[in-house]
């Protein structure tokens, strides 16, 4: 099976390194050097990462064969996959690869049907599942523990506890004048 594990981003210096939107929680497993990743646009790949090191924060690469910067700016916005086996799990206990939350059921937490997972948003500061309910809307459902409170994979569920508003048009609406008021 194939993951994403990594988006290309623009050439850094002149001897071939790119920057990498890393988009897997084990770049150092995913991204190492002599790991031969598939591409897409498949034509560009595959690619063989040469080395690696951070910069600033950032990932940068440097794949064989890619030399200078024009190579290396060739190579931007190209999706890096690598291919894994379907029965892996990730090595963190409540990490999951994107494949197995998809088309799960999401239920809040006494009961009440949500719809189900249709796509996995990678966002910097959180991950989002867009779900699909019933009536064909959509969803967005942050990835968090204050949220989503169970995964079971068995039963292919999803469990929420979402705060009012977040699924149905009940958000409460606070502000410092309606304390004043109150008081």
């Amino acid at each position: 099976m194939q993951l994403v594990v990594a988006r290309i981003g623009r050439a850094h210096g002149i001897k071939g390194e790119v920057t990498v939107e890393v988009r897997t929680d084990e770049p150092e497993l995913r991204l190492a050097p002599g790991a031969v990743l598939a591409t897409d646009p498949a034509a560009t790949g595959p690619l063989t990462i040469e080395t690696g090191r951070v910069h600033s924060g950032r990932l940068l690469l440097r794949f064989e064969g890619v030399k200078d910067r024009t190579a290396a700016e060739a190579l931007r916005n190209t999706l890096l996959i690598a291919e894994v086996d379907p029965d892996e799990l990730p090595e963190e206990e409540d990490e999951y690869y994107d494949h197995q939350l998809m088309d799960l059921d999401v239920v809040t937490a006494d009961g009440i049907e949500v719809g189900r997972i249709t796509e996995i948003s990678h966002l910097p500061s959180q991950d989002l599942f867009i779900v699909e309910r019933p009536d064909g809307s959509e969803v967005m459902i942050p990835f968090v523990e204050a949220i989503v409170a169970e995964i079971d994979l068995e039963e292919q569920r999803a469990v929420i506890t979402p705060p009012p508003g977040l699924i149905d048009d009940n958000a409460e609406i606070a502000s410092a004048r309606d304390a004043e008021a109150e008081g």
